[in-house]
């Protein structure tokens, strides 16, 4: 694994991807990119308008060809959206193209990492979150597992411990 240069984060909402990623960059020198934000930057619209005006389908197609444009640049940390592992090509590319970390949370802590965040389309029903985000994990975990490289539990960890204990992981 020593020659892949990127570093990609994958993970549920709320597991603090974006997070560590810059800790992450910034322990190791390498630039940051967040898919979210890119797709944002893109469109010059947030999240929640792009699912408004597109849908999830909509979304989800912008996304791919994002992170298919961000895999391809050397020496990077990349925060994904939680729903980016839908992609049969976009987890190909990432695990092809840099080291997979999935960023693992329980649901009880995504609950609350997530409860006032209005930028969450997904979870912006009359549904319970916690059912959403209990649905989201069965359908997503099965993916994060088949493409990490390694798994970290961010738990009660800080941004910067669970950064270090990554490159402690990777060996950078």
């Amino acid at each position: 694994m020593a020659e892949k240069r990127n570093i990609f984060l994958v993970g549920p909402m709320g597991a603090g991807k974006s997070t560590i990623g810059r800790h992450l960059a910034d322990m190791l020198h390498l630039e940051f990119y967040d898919s979210d934000h890119e797709i944002e930057r893109r469109t010059g619209a947030d999240i929640a308008w792009v699912f408004d005006l597109e849908g999830e389908e909509g979304f989800r197609v912008r996304e791919e060809n994002v992170i298919q444009d961000l895999t391809e640049l050397q020496g990077i940390v990349l925060a994904t959206g939680g729903g980016s592992v839908l992609s049969k090509e976009t987890r190909n590319r990432l695990s092809a193209r840099g080291i997979v970390v999935y960023l693992e949370t329980p649901i009880e802590k995504q609950v609350a990492r997530t409860q006032r965040d209005k930028r969450r389309p997904l979870l912006q029903t009359d549904e319970d979150p916690k059912l959403v985000l209990e649905r989201l994990a069965q359908e997503r975990n099965p993916l994060y597992e088949e493409i990490a490289d390694f798994t970290i539990r961010t738990d009660d960890q800080s941004a910067r411990a669970v950064s270090s204990h990554i490159i402690d992981q990777i060996g950078f």
